[in-house]
C-alpha cells in the first residue's frame, strides 16, 4: 500500500491574527507613540516627586531611557509637558468625575462625590497626590482638573443658595483647601503617621466621610443634612492615570 503524504498548507505569517494585530501599527508611528508615552509617565513621576522647577529636560529624558534630542520631537519645552501631565492626570480624572455625577442635579451631592474621590485617589495612588498637593497652588490649578470643576459646581449652589457663600472664589479656597489638606494628611497615615495620629487620640477611620462632611458644613449645610448626603453610597470611580499619545493629525483634502 502507497503511503500518501499530506503536506500542511503553510498559513502566510502576516494573515495570522498576532500578527495583523501587531502590524496594524507601522512600526515607526508605534515607536513614536511608545517615546511620547515613556516621556509622559517619567515626568509625571519626576515632577510628582520634586515639583516642575526641580527636574531638568535630561532627568527626564534620560528616566524615560529616550535620547535627549528626541524630546523635542515630542514637547516644544519642559512647560509643555509638565501642562499635558497636568491635563492628563487631572482633566482625566475630572472628566471621570463628571461622567459619574452627570445625573446629579444638586451641587452640594457632586462637590462631596468629588471630594471623596479625591481623598480616596490619594489614598489609592501616592503619586497621583503628591502632584495634586504640588500643583494646587499654582493659578493653573483653577482651570482645570479638580479646581475647575468645584468652582463650576460651587458657583451654581452659590447662585441656588444651596451654599451659604458669597463669593465662589472663597468657596473654592474653603473646599480646595479641606480637600487637599486632607489628601496631605492621607498620605502622611501610612506607616509611622498612622500610629502617631492614634498616639494623639484621634482616628483614621471614615477618613473620606469625616473630611467631607466638615467641608459641606463649612460651605452652609446643615450638619444632620451633610451627614445624609456623606451617608448615601459613593458609586464607583474605574479611573487611572494613562499616558496615551495624541492620535496623529491627518491632513484635510
Amino acid at each position: 500500500m502507497s503511503k500518501r503524504l499530506v503536506v500542511a498548507e503553510s498559513v502566510p505569517p502576516e494573515s495570522q491574527p498576532e500578527t495583523r494585530k501587531a502590524s496594524a501599527e507601522p512600526r515607526g508611528a508605534r515607536r513614536k507613540r511608545e517615546t511620547h508615552e515613556s516621556l509622559l509617565r517619567a515626568a509625571y513621576k519626576l515632577i510628582a516627586e520634586r515639583g516642575a522647577d526641580a527636574v531638568a529636560i535630561q532627568e527626564i529624558t534620560e528616566a524615560a531611557d529616550v535620547g535627549f534630542g528626541s524630546f523635542y520631537n515630542h514637547f516644544e519645552s519642559k512647560d509643555a509637558i509638565h501642562a499635558a501631565v497636568l491635563r492628563m492626570v487631572f482633566d482625566g480624572f475630572g472628566s471621570a468625575l463628571d461622567r459619574l455625577t452627570q445625573a446629579v442635579d444638586d451641587p452640594a451631592q457632586k462637590v462631596a462625590v468629588a471630594a471623596r474621590h479625591t481623598i480616596a485617589m490619594a489614598a489609592k495612588d501616592p503619586l497621583w497626590g503628591q502632584l495634586l498637593l504640588r500643583e494646587w497652588s499654582r493659578p493653573q490649578s483653577f482651570s482645570l482638573g479638580l479646581g475647575m470643576r468645584l468652582l463650576r459646581d460651587l458657583s451654581v449652589g452659590v447662585a441656588a443658595k444651596r451654599f451659604n457663600v458669597s463669593d465662589p472664589l472663597m468657596g473654592l479656597i474653603v473646599a480646595g483647601g479641606t480637600i487637599v489638606s486632607a489628601v496631605g494628611l492621607q498620605l502622611g497615615l501610612r506607616g509611622e503617621g498612622s500610629r502617631l495620629i492614634e498616639r494623639a487620640g484621634l482616628s483614621a477611620v471614615d477618613f473620606d466621610k469625616r473630611a467631607t462632611i466638615t467641608l459641606l458644613q463649612a460651605l452652609g449645610l446643615p450638619p444632620a443634612e451633610a451627614r445624609k448626603i456623606v451617608g448615601r453610597a459613593l458609586p464607583p470611580l474605574d479611573w487611572k492615570p494613562t499616558f496615551a499619545a495624541p492620535p496623529p493629525i491627518h491632513p484635510g483634502p
